[in-house]
């Protein structure tokens, strides 16, 4: 049985759209782990958002650590989530842990620009 369709139109019930992304492949998650761009950014590219990938520098725009940059270390693809250097929480025992944050609270300030394919989709987009 076929559980995950690239075909899947919409639905308007929450617990169906979460199993859309929960059960998505991959290849696919790929394009739900993306930030918006900054002002900047949006209007010499003329798009408002793109993937995120290591190297990018953000600001965060949500939650506990909201203004704070740093650069991409990490893009987990199984979490959706991203890693930012810097940025640690402090455990009961006196460890640190790493904090992992949603895309959508990330604003990308800075592009890695090593990539070619990355080079070439923004070309386009001019």
């Amino acid at each position: 049985m076929k559980t995950w369709s690239a075909h899947w139109k919409a639905s308007r019930q929450p617990r169906k759209q979460r199993k859309y992304r929960y059960e998505a492949p991959l290849h696919v998650v790929r394009r739900f782990v993306a930030a918006h761009l900054s002002k900047e950014l949006r209007g010499k590219y003329s798009t408002r958002s793109l993937g995120l990938k290591m190297g990018d520098t953000v600001k965060i725009v949500r939650g506990q650590y909201k203004g704070k940059q740093g650069k991409v270390e990490e893009v987990d693809l199984s979490r959706r989530k991203a890693r930012v250097a810097g940025l640690s929480l402090q455990r009961k025992d006196g460890t640190k842990a790493p904090v992992f944050l949603e895309p959508s609270n990330l604003l990308i300030i800075e592009l890695k620009m090593d990539d070619k394919r990355r080079q070439a989709v923004l070309e386009r987009r001019k």
